[in-house]
């Protein structure tokens, strides 16, 4: 995969301030000829994900929350798989998703829903702040002994954008689905385009993003809840009603975070 140099093999001697934490090189097949990410060996608070990023970002190094869930699973052990990744901007987004949609929707949606509807336009009402702004905000809100997540940890990847963190460690969150996990990084680009997102949290087999420019009408998230679909089906088929419709409506009308689950 095409990328910046790594910064985090000279980690030690950049004079950056940081909490403990380790280095990640683990993966499916031994250990990388390099580190494919640092993060804290303890939970992080509100605050840290601002300091990180600014910290981070002059190096090339870009911040994600890191949930171990209820496998307390830890990127050491979350079977990374690096070799397999391609470079996100290989792919187009509207090609990646209709693929997906060929293969799962005809067999699992109805018949009104047999033809890939293509990519929805990006929403017409502006961001109301800066997509960075609301990351950390949202970070905030997850962290600390009153977050939603009071044990995450918080992780920083060398990435040339938010949309490509899942290439840049290899991440094998969706494996049972796809197994070049930079076609998923290519559909998070067109979203950090159309709708502002950053991606968020990371989890054995979960993502959050954050959503800076949502949609604001039925028919905005409506097409938008094909996107989804394709992108992670599980999405949909997993949870009660099982409708593209009901599902655009509760999760994606006016939402400030998208989240994914792969069986």
């Amino acid at each position: 995969m095409a990328t910046l140099p790594n910064p985090l093999p000279s980690l030690a001697a950049s004079g950056l301030q940081l909490p403990p934490g380790s280095l990640v090189d683990a993966t499916i097949d031994g250990t990388w000829h390099e580190p494919l990410l640092w993060y804290t060996d303890a939970p992080v608070v509100p605050g840290d994900w601002s300091r990180l990023r600014a910290a981070g970002r002059p190096l090339g190094l870009l911040p994600v929350l890191i949930d171990g869930g209820r496998r307390d699973a830890w990127p050491e052990d979350w079977d990374l798989v690096p070799e397999n990744t391609s470079y996100p901007g290989d792919h187009d987004a509207d090609e990646v998703l209709a693929n997906y949609w060929a293969e799962c929707a005809p067999e699992e949606l109805d018949a009104a829903h047999a033809e890939w509807p293509g990519l929805a336009p990006a929403p017409g009402a502006p961001s109301a702040q800066s997509p960075d702004v609301l990351a950390a905000e949202m970070a905030d809100m997850c962290t600390g002994p009153e977050g939603w997540f009071p044990s995450v940890r918080a992780a920083l990847v060398p990435a040339r954008r938010s949309a490509d963190i899942l290439a840049a460690i290899g991440w094998s969150g969706p494996l049972n689905y796809e197994n070049d996990v930079a076609r998923l990084s290519a559909v998070l680009r067109s979203w950090e385009d159309r709708y502002d997102t950053r991606v968020l949290m990371l989890g054995f087999d979960t993502l959050t993003v954050t959503v800076g420019r949502p949609p604001t009408t039925l028919d905005e998230a409506r097409a938008l809840a094909a996107e989804h679909f394709a992108f992670c089906p599980d999405n949909i088929n997993q949870n009660p009603p099982y409708d593209l419709d009901d599902y655009a409506r509760s999760n994606l009308l006016d939402q400030s975070t998208w989240s994914f689950w792969w069986d």
